[in-house]
């Protein structure tokens, strides 16, 4: 999967679709409507308007196929989890990840498990 430019900001709707996409793809609107429809009570004509959305910000691209398109994931679903990181530490805590945890500490969010886990990345970093 090339790598192309950051595309604008994705929505949380937007978000629901490229997991679809992430999961199984090539997919026609039809095929995503199914896996993200339901659980958000999205008719298709809602799919496609998503789905025409992520083709105008490069998330995705369209390819004919008869009288359907099938659409596939641009971005790769690690690189839009940094961006997304990047711009919440960003927005929410200047910049700094440290603030980021220490939030989640002071807010009792974090269980023994993710503290022993972020111990054992941080003793990975530190090698």
């Amino acid at each position: 999967m090339t790598k192309p430019a950051a595309p604008d900001r994705i929505s949380d709707a937007e978000q629901a679709v490229m997991e679809a996409l992430w999961t199984r793809a090539p997919l026609t609107a039809a095929e995503v409507a199914d896996a993200v429809g339901d659980d958000r009570d999205w008719s298709l004509a809602t799919v496609k308007t998503l789905l025409s959305r992520l083709v105008g910000k490069n998330a995705i691209a369209s390819e004919p196929d008869g009288r359907r398109f099938l659409y596939s994931p641009l971005i790769a679903r690690s690189d839009f989890v940094g961006q997304e990181s990047r711009r919440l530490v960003d927005r929410l805590f200047g910049g700094r990840a440290a603030s980021l945890v220490a939030h989640l500490a002071q807010a009792e969010a974090l269980s023994e498990r993710d503290l022993q886990e972020i111990e054992t990345l941080l003793q990975e970093l530190r090698k």
